[in-house]
């Protein structure tokens, strides 16, 4: 008999639910071998993974410089080859390897290489107006773990509270259920382009405080995952104001601040920027934002390079989360570059900055195409109802599934979105996430999709899901 099985696993690992990459992924996954098969039963010859924001995976080319400056950081031999790499690329190079003592495979500062965090500090000044410190940038292997020490802070046992929007990103439920904390959920308003509203956030305190929680921090995703929305200036004001009265910390997820499609009426504000244009009483409130590498047009997901500011956290506070990292030795040194590369691209009047343009906004317009033509396209389905992308990777329509259908995943032991999305699969070979791995409303069933295949394929994937939704609405009415 065995010693370690699932029973005798801690609670809160059997507790914590990743669902971008659970049960749906898998089937996909196993669906995918078999299709290798010539005499295989489905009507698709390949699935298309729109369960993840995952750029490169779905054909988006990575950024010429980017590359070209990570091949020379690994083998500087390569700029001995005549004519291989632009000079601005060379310079760089060399620039940025007299700052890494041991060079790219050797441990760097466990906070990150300084003069990396020197620029994160100097993009954060000029992207909000407001004064940045390299010593309040930690860098870490994406945003998400920077997430997780955040939350390894905060959490001290089961009677903390962490607010969360619902729907929300799972790597927030996951981790906190990790942690033996407790979630505390704010319901974003559907009807209102997944809003957020004071009344909301007030009434999920009140709740907490009755159930005995000491509620810590509140988290917010801006532009929203799954739900795509933009939050106002004025929002965020109030957002703000909620927390200070309330001593809360606000844990700013500004993962996809590159990924707004209404620049011109409802542009991305960070945070940082509206608690500093606040004015000094609010010159003690207590913020961490974070920014990734993996999302905005460098979609460099798998190279694992993120960031987060601390933003009036107590130095003592601060040397803690230095331990944290320390623990973790440090950030891989190709993600590190990887930031440095978003924050500090090339310049105007440098060889390289031309192609740079064209490549970053061409993903970005085409990016945005997607967002519109996927939104009205599920928006029009019978029975799907889907708000308008204004930011991030995702659509996450409500589907209002006939009685029938939700008897047909109650037989089957599944929730009725889950059902959905496993026929989905299934029939037509497009993997999405159900929106229980979310969190909605009860009586509310949804699901999120990226807008991330190349938009030569784009009508191609809304063929498949048109025809699947339309055959399963008329099986099930």
């Amino acid at each position: 008999m065995k010693n370690l099985t699932r029973d005798v696993l801690p609670e809160r690992i059997k507790k914590a639910e990743y669902a971008v990459r659970g049960e749906l992924v898998l089937r996909g996954e196993k669906i995918s071998q078999e299709l290798l098969s010539q005499n295989h039963k489905y009507p698709f010859d390949e699935i298309v993974y729109c369960n993840i924001g995952n750029p490169q995976s779905l054909e988006q080319r990575p950024i010429t410089y980017f590359r070209q400056l990570l091949a020379l950081m690994q083998y500087p031999d390569l700029a001995k080859l005549p004519n291989a790499f632009p000079t601005d690329v060379v310079e760089r190079a060399k620039k940025s390897a007299a700052g890494i003592k041991g060079g790219m495979g050797a441990y760097s500062h466990s906070q990150g290489i300084a003069f990396i965090r020197k620029n994160v500090a100097d993009f954060i000044e000029k992207r909000d107006g407001y004064p940045s410190n390299p010593d309040d940038i930690f860098l870490y292997n994406g945003a998400s773990p920077g997430v997780q020490s955040v939350l390894r802070l905060l959490i001290r046992n089961e009677k903390d509270g962490i607010m969360l929007p619902i729907p929300q990103y799972p790597l927030y439920s996951a981790s906190i259920a990790l942690l033996e904390g407790s979630a505390v959920p704010y319901y974003l308003n559907e009807s209102d382009n997944w809003g957020l509203s004071v009344e909301e956030l007030e009434s999920s305190l009140k709740e907490a405080q009755s159930k005995g929680l000491n509620t810590r921090a509140l988290v917010v995703i801006n532009p929203g995952n799954p739900t795509g929305q933009v939050l106002t200036k004025e929002g965020m004001e109030k957002v703000i104001e909620f927390c200070a009265k309330n001593k809360l910390v606000l844990l700013a997820d500004e993962v996809y601040q590159e990924n707004v499609y209404t620049k011109e009426t409802k542009p991305f504000h960070s945070f940082k920027k509206v608690l500093r244009s606040m004015g000094s009483e609010y010159e003690n409130f207590e913020l961490f934002s974070f920014h990734s590498v993996s999302k905005g047009f460098v979609g460099e997901c798998g190279q694992r390079g993120g960031y987060l500011e601390a933003v009036g956290i107590n130095d003592d506070v601060k040397a803690e989360l230095y331990k944290l990292s320390s623990v973790d030795l440090c950030p891989n040194t190709t993600g590190q570059m990887l930031i440095d590369l978003m924050v500090r691209p090339p310049q105007k009047g440098e060889e390289s900055y031309p192609l740079y343009t064209e490549e970053s906004q061409g993903i970005y317009n085409s990016l945005k195409r997607r967002a519109e033509k996927l939104t009205k396209f599920l928006d029009s389905l019978d029975g799907v109802s889907c708000n308008n992308a204004e930011g991030a990777m995702y659509a996450f329509p409500q589907i209002k599934l006939p009685p029938k259908a939700v008897q047909a995943a109650k037989d089957a032991n599944m929730k009725p979105d889950t059902f959905y999305a496993i026929s989905l699969l299934e029939e037509a070979g497009v993997c999405v996430v159900p929106g229980s791995g979310f969190g909605q409303k009860d009586g509310t069933f949804h699901f999120r999709t990226t807008f991330l295949p190349p938009e030569a394929k784009m009508d191609q994937v809304m063929d498949r899901l048109g025809k699947f939704h339309n055959n399963f609405m008329k099986k099930y009415q």
